[in-house]
């Protein structure tokens, strides 16, 4: 069988980056799931052919959502429940983690019985609570009849310019041990080769790129695109941008003047991204990581290259909006390698 053949649901789907992933590696998309609009309206214009429902998931009947699936079956569910409480910065009160975040997944997971599910988290997830977390979710799976594997993977093992690490649990229903995808023998893709095509100005929607692909990242990324989108510049007050000028590529606040090092409270302020490396891990929109020669934060489109979100993936609603849209997703080229992955052995 074709991944064409294989039907996937997408729980708290967010904007769609793990939905692209699955669809890049032949799966079909038949909904995605999210309580936030503004994600689901970037869905919705990226992905024509899924339907997309608003709702919360914790008080959402797995019934309800009978009728946009048209009577296909649904042999894949995928997800990221939300991981506030599995974070470092969330409390971690291990009977609200176990009651809320995941249950609703596996509710769902129970009603339609798939071939299989993938569900992502941050890495805490495996630790906390001394692993009771873990377990929980390893048992609550079992008892639905299937074998669960689990690991933390960086995205840029799986050519996503992006250090990004995520804690993946993978079930089949047959009893298969999934087999994760080994990290790619290629060079790491850096934060210069994703983003050095991309102008320090803001471009207008829909106007031409200024500057050719300089890399093979940038080509892949540009593969069906002939536009720019998403590339609206930030503008700092001045004192802002004296500030960053004074950050090296590569460099954080230590680099700075002593009088400066505490302009603001988090250590990771004043961070700018390495050109020779791939980026960290981007996070929703606060405003405290600099391109690595601009001085500015990076531009929504930059920040979607970091998610590895290909140029014709278009992101709606606000500047503001789509910066916490980007940083919420699951880079879709890691996304891929989960997907394939799982498809072989489907």
């Amino acid at each position: 069988m074709t991944g064409k053949n294989y039907n996937v649901i997408d729980l708290f789907c967010g904007c769609g980056g793990f939905s692209l992933g699955f669809e890049r590696a032949g799966f079909n998309v038949l909904l995605g799931i999210d309580v936030w609009k503004d994600a689901l309206d970037t869905f919705k214009y990226n992905h024509k052919s899924s339907e997309t429902l608003q709702a919360d998931l914790s008080s959402l009947s797995p019934e309800k959502i009978l009728p946009l699936l048209k009577n296909e079956k649904v042999d894949v569910i995928i997800g990221g429940p939300p991981c506030q409480g599995f974070s470092v910065a969330g409390k971690r009160i291990v009977d609200d983690i176990r009651n809320k975040l995941y249950k609703n997944f596996v509710r769902f997971v129970e009603f339609f019985k798939p071939k299989a599910f993938v569900m992502e988290n941050v890495p805490n997830i495996l630790s906390i609570g001394g692993g009771i977390v873990k377990e929980s979710i390893i048992k609550d799976f079992a008892e639905l009849g299937y074998s669960v594997e689990y690991k933390v993977l960086t995205a840029s093992d799986y050519g996503v310019p992006q250090n990004r690490r995520r804690a993946f649990f993978v079930g089949f229903l047959n009893g298969h041990r999934f087999e994760f995808p080994t990290p790619f023998e290629t060079d790491k893709v850096t934060s210069l080769e994703a983003l050095s095509d991309l102008p320090e100005d803001s471009v207008t929607d829909g106007d031409s790129y200024p500057n050719e692909a300089l890399s093979d990242f940038q080509k892949l990324m540009r593969e069906n695109s002939d536009k720019l989108y998403n590339h609206r510049t930030t503008t700092h007050n001045q004192k802002t941008i004296d500030i960053i000028s004074l950050v090296p590529d590569g460099g954080n606040y230590k680099d700075l003047p002593i009088e400066l090092q505490d302009t603001r409270k988090v250590h990771i302020a004043w961070t700018r991204l390495n050109s020779s490396k791939p980026s960290f891990t981007i996070d929703t929109g606060h405003r405290h990581h600099f391109h690595y020669s601009y001085n500015r934060i990076p531009t929504a489109r930059e920040s979607a290259r970091i998610q590895s979100f290909p140029d014709d993936f278009i992101f709606t609603c606000s500047h503001t909006s789509q910066l916490k849209q980007i940083g919420n997703a699951v880079p879709p080229l890691m996304a891929d390698a989960v997907a394939k992955s799982l498809l072989e052995q489907l």
